[in-house]
């Protein structure tokens, strides 16, 4: 056994089903409804039913209670649940906690979930106006009254920075929101599927907080999924072939707060990103130049470019050239610009499909693939694998 840190988790566990509902702007049902839905598609896509299922891990947002979908479901006895902060940044780390729990014999079948009415409900864009006193809610009150109320305006001011720094424009974050668009343009899932765009419909998008467009900005989506994790062994026995964990890792960096860290020495970065691909990178003796798909998270563009340089698939100000000359694969389901936000979820179903080789735009023989979540918070990432 390596003695690297994290490394013990390395084959110890694999995602084995993945299911969704649609990805609409009115559901028309409740956030359980589509969460019951989301878990029922990922065990069937397994080869698995509720009776198998003793573990169920979320997010701290979501509004459905795993006591709650295992009654929806129909699944009987928990032996471990668990739910992960920090909105987008825990989406990777669900499965991190579903592996821990497998390799720690917590669990044998855990279910990992995400479901909101993210549109016709309470919609993250929309502003905050009001906070509870809390200790968040007071690290906000040095955003909110100058008027930094969004999470485009937050992350605005890291954007314009990085511009400044590296002498670019905002045009350099355009390639990140045509290459979501074009695939989520050939995937029949996505929201904006047939409807891909062009630098110059990026550049024509209107101004949501400068430098930031529309086309900057993800999408607001009601939805669910639902992945499924086990141990590699019992993997081997369903009926897909199996998406194993090689890595994953958690991460917070120095001064981190909820995407207003506007008192860091450096606003062009993401350390939290970087934290997590230290220990990815260390825990599975994986380098960028091994990985064969990236699947970041893009709420916003700009962090897609911080987080590829965090990484290490290119040097600090080089992203935008990095990603307008189609270096790597990136976010082969339209990610969260173009197929639909659930907070990150999406992207680890898309990751499971590209190493089974069933994704819409496959990318011939992906054997590794990075997947990231919400970054500007405490984040995490996963490194998934072909069996063998």
């Amino acid at each position: 056994m390596s003695a690297r840190r994290g490394a013990g988790l390395s084959g110890a566990a694999a995602v084995v089903g993945v299911g969704a509902t649609e990805f609409s702007k009115d559901s028309g049902r409740s956030e359980l409804a589509l969460a019951a839905e989301a878990v029922r598609a990922a065990l069937a896509d397994a080869g698995l039913g509720p009776g198998d299922v003793d573990g169920l891990v979320t997010f701290t947002m979501d509004t459905s209670p795993e006591i709650t979908v295992a009654q929806a479901v129909g699944i009987g006895e928990l032996t471990f649940f668990s739910r992960v902060h920090y909105g987008g940044g825990a989406a990777c780390a669900t499965v991190h906690q579903a592996a821990l729990a497998v390799a720690a014999g917590a669990a044998e079948v855990v279910v990992c979930y995400r479901a909101f009415n993210e549109r016709s409900g309470r919609r993250f864009g929309a502003g905050t106006q009001r906070r509870e006193p809390t200790a968040e809610g007071v690290a906000l009150g040095w955003a909110l009254p100058f008027g930094l109320l969004t999470p485009a305006s937050w992350v605005a001011m890291a954007a314009r920075r990085y511009l400044h720094t590296y002498g670019l424009t905002p045009e350099a974050f355009g390639h990140v929101a045509v290459t979501g668009r074009r695939h989520a343009a050939a995937n029949p899932a996505a929201y904006f599927h047939g409807r891909p765009i062009t630098l110059a419909d990026h550049a024509a998008s209107r101004w949501i907080a400068e430098p930031l467009r529309l086309l900057d900005c993800c999408q607001e989506t009601d939805g669910g999924q639902a992945v499924v994790v086990t141990s590699v062994d019992r993997a081997r026995t369903l009926p897909h072939p199996p998406a194993v964990i090689v890595a994953a890792a958690q991460g917070a960096g120095r001064a981190q707060e909820q995407m207003t860290s506007f008192y860091r020495d450096d606003l062009t970065c993401l350390p939290e990103a970087g934290a997590v691909a230290r220990q990815l990178w260390r825990s599975s003796g994986l380098t960028p130049g091994d990985i064969d798909v990236g699947i970041l998270y893009d709420h916003f563009t700009p962090f897609v470019l911080m987080q590829l340089e965090e990484y290490g698939f290119c040097g600090p100000g080089e992203a935008a050239d990095f990603v307008a000359a189609g270096a790597l694969p990136l976010n082969t389901h339209g990610g969260q610009l173009g197929e639909a936000y659930l907070h990150g979820m999406n992207g680890i179903a898309e990751a499971v499909r590209q190493l089974r080789g069933t994704a819409v735009n496959q990318v011939p023989g992906a054997a590794r693939v990075l997947v990231t979540a919400g970054s500007g918070v405490p984040t995490s990432g996963l490194l998934l694998g072909a069996d063998g």
